[in-house]
């Protein structure tokens, strides 16, 4: 009774909500597991700049009960260290993408994404036990975990490609905003554990969901339609006839991986995601640390406020997707022009957004909706360059997410980093000034490429031997329109739901 289609977007938004859960757990967690030095944070500045939104020297009772007792931190791990064991996944993530495009190519996404997810929960669950050992030990879990979710990507896009026609897929690429979902979910579920139960709790939970998912996963996913045992013949009529030609159901098809790299559509994604996930970024991981040194946030309030706006961003990703394909289906503007559109929404808007918050000094209320807003319309990226991935290459958005992934999430851990050497002398409201238009300058400046080089058109080597259907465009016809005096919403009409 329930389209299959349907099921396919709550695995895909719960796999990613989960995915980002047991990622991003740690973000939080640090403030309660390492000792930070007061006198670095709490450094004098001969600026005329203000350096906190509080006065270090005269703690409100809030931030004394909460920030340094219950967040004294266990572990006696200096600022290179704690770096250390949170970029860690991400460089092990790098390494992984390329890796994950080949592995669903020849195995399918079911197993890839299935497998991935279990072993990052198998690794979560460890890491309370393997802190206290050795600082090496967690930084050792979170590169298996880093190395695990890189597959996830790649293969979800690849059965995004099998399951959902080009007039659905921008809604469809919603569900990716799952992983909003998640750290938004988890920033405030971290904070409330960690002050009631202690850090160890977070992995405890994290890990144990993402077994439980793992099991659902496993019962409900399949590769392709034709595979799916439940699906309804009107269903199965209706995504193949529209997804038609656009794909090879055969895994282990070779990749054209040097017309890959050679294409500038391909590098345009690549180089203007590299923007977004840079200012993505900025706000997940020294984000919190921002709010707790230069606002005074406890940590249950730091939680809720870092993990808001993520929540917000998922019903944003529906709205922006929705419209996209609104615009395309009611043919107000080309598919391509679409991409255009949402991806300048997705990163010049923040950008901007983001210098209004260098700015905005200790106005704690504008900050905040600045701050809203700028982490919701990153979203759009999901209607914009995100979506081309699977536009230009339908029959191979795994190997091509692969490789646009293992450029723009090097930003992942470049963007903490540079955060990092600014403010290693002081977290003052003026060094986290230059944090912010650096975050501007690479959201804003990268986005050129895909105004330049972005398109939504499909590529010839999409196709085996390069050969394109000469039907090909008869089966991306928006669902509406006549084919052979038969209306293809006729023919799946029960599959729509």
């Amino acid at each position: 009774m329930v389209p299959a289609r349907a099921v396919l977007y709550f695995l895909s938004f719960s796999g990613f909500l989960v995915s980002f859960m047991m990622r991003t757990d740690i973000n939080i967690a640090m403030i309660a597991m390492a000792r930070l030095p007061r006198p670095s944070l709490y450094a004098a500045n001969a600026s005329s700049t203000p350096m906190y939104c509080y006065n270090p020297a005269n703690v409100t009772d809030e931030l004394d009960a909460d920030n340094v007792t219950k967040e004294e931190g266990e572990f006696d791990w200096d600022a290179t260290t704690q770096s250390t064991i949170l970029g860690s996944f991400y460089w092990c993530y790098i390494l992984s993408q390329v890796v994950g495009g080949i592995l669903t190519q020849y195995f399918g996404t079911k197993t890839v994404f299935g497998f991935s997810q279990f072993i990052t929960a198998i690794c979560s669950l460890l890491i309370p036990s393997a802190a206290p050992l050795h600082y090496g030990a967690v930084i050792a879990l979170r590169s298996i975990q880093g190395i695990a979710s890189g597959l996830t990507w790649p293969a979800m896009y690849a059965m995004v490609g099998h399951w959902i026609p080009a007039v659905e897929r921008s809604r469809f690429m919603s569900s990716f905003q799952g992983f909003s979902f998640g750290i938004g979910l988890t920033y405030p579920l971290c904070g409330f554990l960690i002050a009631h139960f202690g850090w160890r709790v977070v992995f405890y939970v994290t890990g144990s969901v993402g077994i439980l998912w793992c099991l659902i996963w496993w019962l409900l996913a399949f590769d392709t339609p034709a595979q799916h045992p439940r699906i309804s013949a009107s269903e199965r009529r209706y995504i193949e006839t529209n997804v038609g030609n656009t794909v090879v159901g055969e895994k282990g098809l070779l990749v054209p991986w040097h017309s890959i790299l050679t294409s500038l559509p391909a590098w345009s994604i690549s180089i203007t995601t590299f923007g977004r996930i840079w200012i993505h970024y900025t706000f997940i991981i020294p984000g919190p640390m921002y709010m707790k040194t230069v606002l005074g946030f406890s940590i249950q309030k730091n939680g809720l406020m870092s993990g808001a706006p993520f929540l917000c961003s998922y019903v944003s990703s529906v709205l922006f997707c929705y419209l996209a394909d609104v615009l395309v289906n009611k043919k107000i503007l080309s598919l391509t022009n679409v991409r255009k559109l949402f991806t300048a929404m997705s990163q010049i808007i923040p950008g901007l957004l983001v210098l209004a918050i260098a700015y905005l000094g200790c106005n704690i209320t504008l900050v905040l909706i600045a701050w809203f807003f700028a982490v919701t319309l990153i979203t759009a990226s999901y209607a914009g360059a995100m979506a081309s991935v699977v536009d230009i290459a339908p029959n191979l958005a795994g190997p091509i997410l692969a490789f646009a992934q293992t450029i723009h999430m090097t930003a992942s851990f470049l963007s903490p980093i540079a955060a990092g050497i600014i403010l290693q002398e002081s977290q003052t409201l003026e060094q986290w000034q230059q944090v912010f238009w650096l975050s501007a300058i690479v959201s804003c400046g990268t986005y050129i490429f895909f105004q330049a080089f972005g398109t939504a058109d499909i590529q010839p080597w999409n196709y085996p031997n390069k050969k394109v259907p000469v039907d090909i465009n008869q089966t991306l016809q928006p669902l509406h329109c006549k084919q052979n005096g038969t209306s293809l919403k006729d023919n799946s009409e029960a599959a729509e739901g």
